[in-house]
């Protein structure tokens, strides 16, 4: 081998050594030191069915799952509408928009007595010849369903579920709120909530109804042991549609990519505002869990939906209570549970209300540690609502990490080609077809 030669491959070599050991970032390492443990965040595979938290009365399947894909997005169930004109118009992805993050594209979401969509459901409207108490519009802001597995007591106030903090408000059932004395039959938060959230917003499912939508065969290969009085009733669709919610995971998410070893998966503005979420900023002192949520109550003494235009609410809406307003606590009076954070930048308003617009105004607000809300008292008050002390820059880094460090770009995977029906989703009624361009 000839000089040249042997310089060369020695060249080559020190190439591949130095790729090989590539030095670490200096926010990658201090990011590693802050999450020793970096399984406790990452999220599974969504068809690792092992893997995913789940009712023990409702298993995962590939057969629920393919079946409550489909239904979250049927509008050929919508039939209890209040007005003949709109019924079979609306679906729960009409509050619940994947291009949105999978929550409403505007500050309040609305199903029956809502037209129009938009690009992500900014444009639904109220119809007008509803009136404001015959709408289907709830007083808090819908929450966002992806990795829902992760909470084991559903809605604002943690009122579905008969476990973890609902484990001794046994005498709390039904009172408040009488859908929730479902509770009492143990079903899994998720499959009880979604019954109750069926009858809500006025979708039902009939053997009938469900033989000329196309979908018996699909019931019946999801739950061939469950009796047919089950099957084919919001019973049958709620396991089907809580089965699909459960696997709607956003494992693709840059962060989630990083803590699997791509140590190039985030930018270096994302990985610094990801050293202050788990540093400085102390968001994980809530934000704790596999999806960045956590079944914490805190009063965060933010606005109530009803002070920013929405409709069917109002000063006395128990929902302005969070967690009080459900167990009548005093000591849980305006607390709210802890959401997950993954895709919030796809869409806003945030917090309960939608009191604040951007994530940037979020993070802001947490920055200046000062309450919204005076109706919320002083002794109430989170240990988190105190000036955090970031700089312009660090709120921008932080604000780039929760926008889209933690945002899955690949949501269409959780959203079918079409619905057996054929018809047009997530609305359907005339104006959101000339929105959509679906005919």
């Amino acid at each position: 081998m000839t000089p040249k030669i042997t310089f060369l491959a020695i060249l080559c070599l020190l190439v591949f050594v130095g790729c090989q050991h590539e030095e670490l970032s200096t926010s990658d390492k201090e990011l590693n030191k802050l999450i020793s443990n970096k399984a406790r965040y990452i999220l599974p595979d969504e068809t690792d069915y092992a893997s995913i938290p789940q009712s023990p009365v409702n298993p995962l399947t590939k057969e629920k799952i393919e079946l409550g894909k489909l239904l979250f997005f049927e509008p050929a169930f919508a039939n209890e509408a209040k007005r003949q004109d709109l019924k079979f118009t609306f679906t729960c992805s009409s509050c619940h928009v994947p291009e949105a993050g999978f929550k409403p594209g505007r500050m309040q979401g609305i199903a029956d007595g809502g037209v129009g969509f938009g690009r992500l459901g900014e444009s639904r409207f109220k119809y007008p010849l509803y009136a404001n108490d015959s709408i289907d519009a709830q007083g808090a802001r819908p929450l966002v369903t992806l990795n829902v597995a992760y909470v084991e007591n559903t809605m604002w106030n943690g009122s579905f579920g008969s476990d973890g903090p609902n484990a001794g408000t046994e005498a709390m059932w039904g009172v408040f709120d009488p859908g929730t004395a479902r509770n009492h039959q143990r079903l899994g938060a998720l499959e009880g909530q979604n019954i109750e959230g069926l009858i809500v917003h006025r979708m039902n499912y009939t053997k009938e109804l469900i033989t000329a939508a196309g979908y018996k065969d699909l019931f019946d290969k999801a739950f061939p042991d469950m009796p047919e009085d089950e099957r084919y009733s919001r019973k049958g669709a709620s396991f089907a549609i809580s089965a699909y919610l459960r696997q709607n995971l956003t494992n693709q998410a840059p962060f989630q990519m990083w803590l699997k070893g791509d140590q190039h998966a985030m930018t270096e503005q994302q990985k610094k505002g990801a050293v202050l979420f788990f540093g400085k900023a102390g968001c994980n002192g809530c934000h704790f869990e596999k999806n960045l949520g956590s079944m914490k109550f805190e009063a965060l003494g933010v606005d109530d939906l009803y002070e920013h235009g929405g409709i069917k609410t109002g000063p006395a809406d128990r929902r302005n209570l969070g967690r009080g307003g459900f167990t009548g606590r005093a000591e849980d009076m305006f607390k709210f549970r802890t959401p997950q954070l993954y895709n919030l930048g796809d869409s806003g308003p945030y917090f309960h209300g939608g009191s604040k617009e951007t994530l940037e105004d979020v993070v802001r607000y947490f920055n200046n540690g000062l309450k919204q809300n005076n109706r919320v008292p002083d002794s109430q008050l989170s240990a988190f609502i105190r000036p955090l002390g970031l700089t312009e820059e660090e709120v921008k880094d932080l604000t780039e990490f929760i926008a889209t460090g933690l945002k899955d770009p690949n949501l269409k995977r959780y959203v079918p080609e079409r619905v057996l029906s054929g018809m047009c989703f997530p609305n359907n009624d005339p104006a959101s077809k000339i929105d959509m361009n679906c005919n």
